[in-house]
């Protein structure tokens, strides 16, 4: 079932939450999509949740001079310290955009790679996002998401609490549904590269996983 919080009071908890990270050093995420991703000299990449913007960064050293990497975030402090540390090491081939995860101001087609450490969970309408992402991959292009799914449906005061959605666990959808999800999208043959046993997040028991998958060529 999909989670039907308002989205003001969504953007309001998450900005809350993660503005007051920002400045941080705790990890944010819940696997390591670049590790996994191979990012080559050239591409053009994107950071959905970029938050500091380290993957970001790590993105644009890999592509080189001839490469782009663009990291979106919801989150005002988390895209300011994004900038400000880009800035600082003197890395041009950057690019941080504000937006909704649904709705990034990128051509169609525009992209190599994709990229995201526990982000979609946040989405109130994760089909919509997967959406987004196969719009904006080109044809052949790839994704490699780190996220988190439940072993349960979460309970109904928990999944539509803007609160607990944005401490990454309430959002949260059973695999089956997160697959079903992918396969609408337009994602077949979705790999799963790793998966966590259950751990307690929250009132719910969740399972980190990373999937990687290709937007059809044809």
């Amino acid at each position: 079932m999909t989670p039907s919080y308002p989205a003001p009071l969504f953007e309001l908890a998450i900005n809350e939450r993660y503005g007051e990270l920002a400045e941080g050093s705790c990890c944010l995420s819940c696997g390591g999509a670049i590790n996994l991703a191979a990012p080559q000299p050239g591409e053009v990449c994107l950071d959905l949740g970029s938050g500091r913007g380290q993957d970001v960064l790590r993105l644009a050293e890999a592509v080189g001079s001839s490469g782009f990497a663009y990291g979106v975030d919801l989150t005002p402090a988390m895209l300011e310290t994004a900038r400000r540390t880009a800035a600082k090491l003197g890395v041009e081939n950057v690019k941080f955009i504000q937006a909704e995860l649904s709705a990034i101001d990128l051509p169609s087609g525009s992209l190599d790679l994709i990229i995201s450490n526990c982000t979609i969970n946040h989405a109130g309408d994760k089909l919509a996002v997967w959406q987004e992402l196969f719009r904006l991959l080109k044809p052949g292009g790839r994704f490699v998401v780190s996220d988190i799914y439940s072993t349960h449906e979460v309970p109904e005061p928990y999944r539509n609490d803007p609160q607990a959605v944005a401490e990454c666990w309430a959002g949260a959808v059973t695999r089956p549904v997160y697959m079903a999800t992918l396969e609408q999208a337009g994602f077949p043959g979705v790999r799963v590269l790793e998966e966590s046993a259950p751990y307690p997040k929250g009132q719910i028991q969740c399972v980190s996983i990373t999937l990687k998958g290709f937007k059809p060529k044809s």
